[in-house]
């Protein structure tokens, strides 16, 4: 039969083209712009084509130090990562079992999303600033001489910027447990545990290998989600600033390319960090796919 597609299926392709170009063009547009010639402007036409603007992120241009803030937002990134996995994981272990406040506890922990991301940023910083006024003005009176001596702020990369890059990973990671339990088969762990396997070990041996994959993909989201985090990052980061503010930062006092190619670079970690973590998803389903297949063949 001659199945010819309506009028209206063009007009939505049409606008579905026009949406796509919309959102994803002004990043092609700077991929593209970075790659200018010495003599390049911020706009097009170009003007050559070289890796010069490239060197020029490595140099420096002398007001920010690129690559200490590039270490210390992989090293953020780093470990928000791998909180949010252990959390994200040991908190869908348990909400499966129930107990007392658990509903409490879940919209506690997703809130930070309905939230506004300054609000989240400024709330964090007024609780590490009451925190620093109370070491540094009553320090003596609560018998801390010995930390308040000295004290400056508890605010850092590693305290409060930690904490509030937590608000944004957690609920994620969170939610992405619940739609994996929701759908796991609670007969493997019986087996297991018919079989004489301790709690331990059927985690272990059942219930992590299956899970893996989707682990994986919470492990992408804590990274990413925290590598270009600019909001949260913008008030309760304290002394020091992370790529994304760098960049804020440099937008409006750079006036050439350079500020592209270092756009460009950070896009580049991003699209690495997801295409890796979709090549170990994927190497992980298809040594489930064959284990499983093995498996039948052996009880054939």
């Amino acid at each position: 039969m001659d199945e010819r597609r309506s009028k209206s299926f063009y007009i939505l392709a049409f606008f579905f083209i026009a949406y796509v170009i919309f959102l994803y063009g002004p990043m092609f547009a700077i991929f593209i712009l970075s790659f200018q010639g010495p003599e390049g402007g911020l706009t097009f036409p170009m003007n050559g084509m070289s890796l010069h603007w490239f060197y020029k992120v490595f140099e420096g241009n002398g007001t920010v130090d690129i690559g200490a803030a590039f270490k210390r937002s992989l090293a953020l990134g780093s470990v928000v990562m791998i909180i949010t996995v252990v959390l994200s994981v040991a908190a869908g272990m348990a909400f499966r079992k129930g107990f007392k406040g658990a509903a409490i506890l879940f919209y506690s922990a997703i809130a930070s999303l309905i939230m506004p991301s300054i609000i989240t940023s400024l709330g964090i910083a007024l609780e590490f600033r009451l925190l620093d006024d109370v070491m540094i003005n009553h320090g003596s009176e609560l018998g801390l001489n010995w930390l308040a001596e000295g004290w400056t702020t508890a605010m850092g990369l590693f305290t409060s910027g930690l904490g509030a890059h937590l608000t944004w990973t957690l609920p994620f990671g969170l939610l992405i447990m619940f739609a994996i339990f929701n759908r796991f088969d609670g007969r493997l762990e019986e087996a297991a545990r018919d079989l004489g396997a301790t709690p331990w070990q059927t985690f272990r041996h059942v219930v992590f290998p299956i899970i893996l994959p989707s682990v994986v993909g919470i492990g992408l989201f804590g990274f990413t989600l925290s590598w270009d985090e600019l909001a949260r990052s913008s008030q309760a980061i304290g002394s020091v600033n992370t790529l994304p503010l760098e960049l804020q930062g440099l937008t409006t006092t750079v006036t050439k390319p350079d500020i592209y190619a270092l756009g460009t670079l950070t896009s580049a970690v991003s699209f690495l960090v997801i295409f890796t973590a979709l090549a170990v998803i994927r190497g992980l389903q298809l040594r489930q796919k064959r284990f499983g297949s093995d498996a039948g063949k052996g009880l054939v």
